[in-house]
């Protein structure tokens, strides 16, 4: 096979084709000199001025006005550095930044004690003054010059005194934090001021049976207590018990979610923390430990064991019908300070000389005894047969039952409650549990 090889004419092309271009050709923008950039500069500046002119006349606003321009000298009294084609050089050290003196402060008065409103009184008309601002224009840094405020026609006239921000030309009001020393107008909640008669609004809200303490002081932070329409955020906020307090729907779904345990405790069981090495009550809730006949609809979840606590207890060797809930409206009315729920309790006992006991004895049962040196509500004491006795009680000393006991001679067997308020432990075998009804109330 024969191979061709082709040589290319040397003296064939270079004369006919053009000489390429150079990559830098002489189509760039030229730069201009500084004589050029300076008189550029000063048209401008001259095209400015008069449009300044047209539009404000000889003196235009501050802010309009450039910071070298010779016509407007600064507060100092010194003459701004000239900028322009009679200006700096660019070998030259530009001058150092001189912020401009602000005018002296005016001498403050004091500030007056802050007033108590009298909540008696009529309510006055004014503009708002919520989270403790005073009425009027005057603020905790004293009196404002309002007079070249502009009234917003968008808020209306209630914004025409507020204090407004003019740094770079923004008109717009300046923010203010709630000021403690400041209270509110009468026709307004007064939230952080220790006033004759005013109550912590996390104690309003359980003497109202809206909520407990701890969900109460849980809620406020996250917004969802409002007193007489008012959100409140802030714990340790006090209000008057005649202000009207909500809670948004929020903390209404959070409360529903929350869930009531009844247990048939058994011995052996303590009801708080475990102690001397016997376990909880709370440890018995466990599905495999629900009752099959629950009825309740509701279905198990592990979220149920958080927080849940005992509401009333039983001692170690006592059984019968125990409370745990997670619904802190369902403890203060078990074992609140002023719960009237009855309890109810079935109480085997024997005397050592195996007669039956007087019955003046029996009346001391009911009334006439006292623990701790205190007197001791009226019980409901009677026997059922010839060895139990019925006990109805509206309080909860530590072992009140057995120590009512030994005080009229009387030894106790084997006790069990049977009842809380409306609810009943019923046929709930021991060691198992159920969840309250929607339907049951204490």
């Amino acid at each position: 096979m024969a191979t061709l090889k082709l040589k290319k004419d040397a003296g064939s092309s270079a004369p006919d084709k053009p000489a390429r271009a150079p990559l830098r050709s002489t189509g760039m923008k030229k730069r201009p000199t500084l004589s050029q950039a300076q008189a550029d500069r000063a048209e401008r500046e001259a095209r400015y001025q008069e449009q300044l002119r047209q539009r404000f006349g000889d003196q235009p606003p501050a802010e309009f006005t450039r910071r070298g321009e010779p016509s407007r000298p600064e507060p100092t009294g010194r003459k701004p550095r000239p900028i322009g084609p009679s200006g700096p050089r660019r070998d030259e050290a530009p001058a150092p930044f001189q912020a401009q003196a602000r005018p002296p402060r005016e001498r403050r008065e004091p500030l007056p004690p802050a007033r108590r409103a009298d909540p008696m009184a009529p309510p006055r008309s004014g503009p708002n003054t919520a989270f403790g601002r005073p009425s009027g224009p005057s603020g905790p840094s004293g009196p404002r010059d309002t007079s070249s405020r502009n009234p917003s026609p968008r808020h209306g006239a209630q914004r025409d005194n507020a204090p407004r921000n003019t740094a770079f030309g923004n008109s717009r009001p300046a923010p203010q934090r709630p000021n403690p020393r400041f209270e509110r107008d009468d026709d307004e909640p007064v939230y952080h001021a220790e006033q004759p008669g005013s109550l912590r609004l996390s104690k309003r809200m359980s003497e109202l049976g809206i909520a407990s303490r701890r969900e109460a002081d849980e809620w406020i932070p996250k917004g969802w207590v409002r007193v007489d329409g008012q959100v409140v955020k802030e714990l340790g906020s006090r209000v008057m018990p005649g202000q009207r307090i909500t809670v948004d729907a929020q903390a209404r779904h959070q409360q529903a979610q929350r869930v009531t345990v009844l247990i048939n405790k058994p011995v052996g069981y303590v009801s708080g923390q475990a102690e001397d090495g016997y376990e909880p009550a709370y440890v018995l809730v466990k599905p495999e430990n629900q009752w099959h006949d629950d009825n309740s609809g509701t279905r198990f979840l592990h979220t149920h064991l958080r927080g849940l606590a005992p509401a009333g207890r039983l001692d170690i060797d006592s059984v019968g019908l125990l409370v745990l809930t997670q619904d802190g409206r369902v403890a203060k009315q078990l074992i609140g300070e002023n719960s009237e729920i009855e309890k109810e309790y079935l109480v085997r006992v024997q005397r050592p000389d195996g007669t039956r006991l007087p019955d003046s004895e029996l009346a001391l049962l009911n009334h006439g005894l006292e623990l701790d040196g205190e007197a001791l509500r009226p019980a409901q004491v009677e026997w059922v047969n010839d060895d139990q006795l019925r006990f109805v009680l509206r309080e909860g000393k530590k072992r009140q039952i057995r120590r009512m006991c030994e005080a009229v001679g009387l030894e106790v067997l084997g006790l069990k409650r049977v009842r809380i308020g409306r609810v009943m432990l019923g046929d709930l075998p021991p060691g198992q549990w159920r969840y309250l009804r929607p339907d049951e109330a204490f």
